[in-house]
């Protein structure tokens, strides 16, 4: 069985260096699509000038972000040292945005740490002229263990608008069957039952969702060396909620690459950008991948291995306090 995973990169100083050579873009650069026009660049997301070269004269109908949960260029800051860093990448966000967007966040409530900076952020949101449409919580299949407390098995997405945009509620339909049975309601003389006047036999997902497995090491969408990588499925569930074929999704963390991978499957435009050129570089890569294989990662493999195929092994460092 092959076996040659990617130690995680923020851990690992040394896989950095052997990294870097390997990577397209510096700070600075976009790599543009010949193909499809997505975009990937390697900017700070709280530069505005940056992230208005990137965008060029394009607005986006959706924004998916996934900060960092309690860091900031992987070190640990303060709940305000965060929020403030927050009210910057959220402003070249909405900036980059048309005036009927929808704005989706994903972000962590740390039950360590008097849950931030969840709480905070939804405080920062207030500042901001949109509305908050739901809370959406994503129940993952694993969590962290404990012995002393409920284990924490979740992942808390926000969901604002501003103006009003579409939302598509057929994105919303799962595959899980529906087993309740009730609400018994007169219709034409005759006591009927919610099941009996469904026109569907499966579930809506509502705003807690427990049909999308998180990613781990056996899923073919794996890119190891990454560290917060959302599901494809959870991603690609937003993207057809809340826009068109051809509407553009922007990503300001791009990372593993999964909204510019869920955006190429749904025949909408991305424009993605990471500060750090690795991360775009995987980002391309699967894009690439994907297109010249029908693979949605590598599984037990990782993106370089054209360059390093054989193991690659590290003296990790001491592991840095996060919420991932």
């Amino acid at each position: 069985m092959h076996n040659n995973p990617l130690p995680r990169i923020d851990e690992n100083p040394d896989i950095r260096t052997l990294l870097l050579p390997h990577c397209r873009l510096k700070q600075g650069e976009i790599w543009v699509d010949p193909i499809t026009g997505h975009r990937v660049a390697c900017i700070d997301a709280t530069d505005a000038c940056a992230t208005a070269e990137l965008m060029e004269k394009n607005r986006a109908k959706v924004a998916i972000q996934d900060p960092p949960y309690n860091l900031i260029a992987f070190e640990t800051r303060g709940s305000q040292d965060y929020i403030d860093w927050a009210r910057k990448w959220v402003t070249t966000s909405l900036n980059a945005m048309e005036k009927d967007a929808s704005f989706f966040v994903w972000l962590g409530a740390d039950q360590r740490d008097h849950f931030q900076p969840l709480p905070d952020f939804m405080l920062l949101m207030r500042e901001f002229p949109v509305q908050a449409r739901s809370y959406i919580t994503v129940r993952n299949q694993r969590g962290y263990g404990t012995q002393k407390n409920w284990m924490a098995v979740r992942q808390e997405l926000l969901y604002y608008v501003q103006g009003s945009p579409p939302f598509h509620v057929e994105a919303e339909y799962t595959d899980i069957p529906k087993v309740l049975r009730g609400y018994y309601k007169e219709i034409g003389g005759e006591r009927t039952e919610n099941m009996e006047r469904s026109k569907r036999d499966t579930i809506r997902a509502g705003n807690v969702w427990v049909d999308i497995q998180q990613v781990f090491y056996r899923l073919e969408e794996n890119v190891s060396g990454c560290y917060a990588q959302k599901p494809l499925k959870s991603i690609d569930r937003i993207i057809r909620s809340s826009s068109d074929y051809g509407d553009l999704i922007i990503d300001f963390f791009a990372h593993s690459g999964t909204t510019l991978l869920a955006a190429e499957i749904a025949r909408r435009r991305c424009f993605t950008t990471d500060i750090d050129p690795i991360y775009c570089e995987i980002a391309i890569r699967r894009l690439e991948h994907f297109r010249a294989t029908g693979r949605t990662g590598w599984q037990n493999g990782h993106a370089f291995e054209a360059e390093l195929p054989a193991p690659i092994e590290s003296e990790k460092p001491p592991i840095q306090a996060s919420l991932f």
